[in-house]
């Protein structure tokens, strides 16, 4: 069995446009579900101010894989919407076409997740995220990061003129820890 990819996740960078631009370019679904246009490089520059805003509400993470991590981000996964009173928040992630099926990401969800909710990272409870039903590949990266399907909120997104259904899933502290073999927190 082969060993996986190393990958580091590290705060995004403003040099890092380019490369945030180019996981847009080759990721035509990421265009209509990411809340902001990022067709140019002012467009990634933007959306990277908002991703740099590392509090204690959201943490975005550049995926960076290789054995040196000095290569381009690939991917991003976060933790955001963070409310300390109830010990939640909310995990995303997205990655460019060309690496997907990789593991990178399901790898960096499971790392990010895990130190959310250790007490040494954010002390979290409970994380939850969700996906559109016609993308079970999200479904899959969420599965091996350690949580649980929990049900089905029905028209819950849309996008143009389409509504999604979307699957919705938690992760708790007390559940088993998934392997983030590979993985660095470059932050820690």
């Amino acid at each position: 069995m082969n060993d996986p990819v190393p990958v580091v996740l590290r705060p995004w960078r403003i040099t890092d446009a380019a490369a945030l631009l180019a996981i847009f370019a080759a990721s035509d679904d990421l265009r209509t579900q990411y809340p902001s246009p990022v067709t140019t490089l002012s467009e990634a520059e933007a959306c990277l101010e908002k991703m740099l805003a590392w509090d204690a509400s959201r943490k975005n993470a550049a995926i960076v894989p290789g054995p040196d991590h000095d290569g381009a981000p690939v991917g991003n996964v976060a933790v955001t919407g963070v409310e300390f009173r109830h010990g939640t928040g909310w995990v995303s992630y997205f990655s460019s076409a060309t690496v997907r099926g990789q593991g990178l990401v399901s790898r960096s969800c499971a790392a990010l997740t895990t130190w959310a909710l250790d007490p040494a990272g954010l002390g979290l409870e409970r994380l939850e995220l969700g996906h559109r039903l016609n993308n079970p590949a999200s479904g899959v990266i969420a599965l091996w990061s350690g949580f649980v399907r929990e049900g089905t909120e029905r028209a819950k997104l849309r996008y143009d003129d389409e509504r999604f259904d979307v699957a919705t899933y938690g992760r708790l502290r007390s559940d088993p820890v998934p392997s983030a073999d590979g993985v660095v927190l470059q932050w820690q």
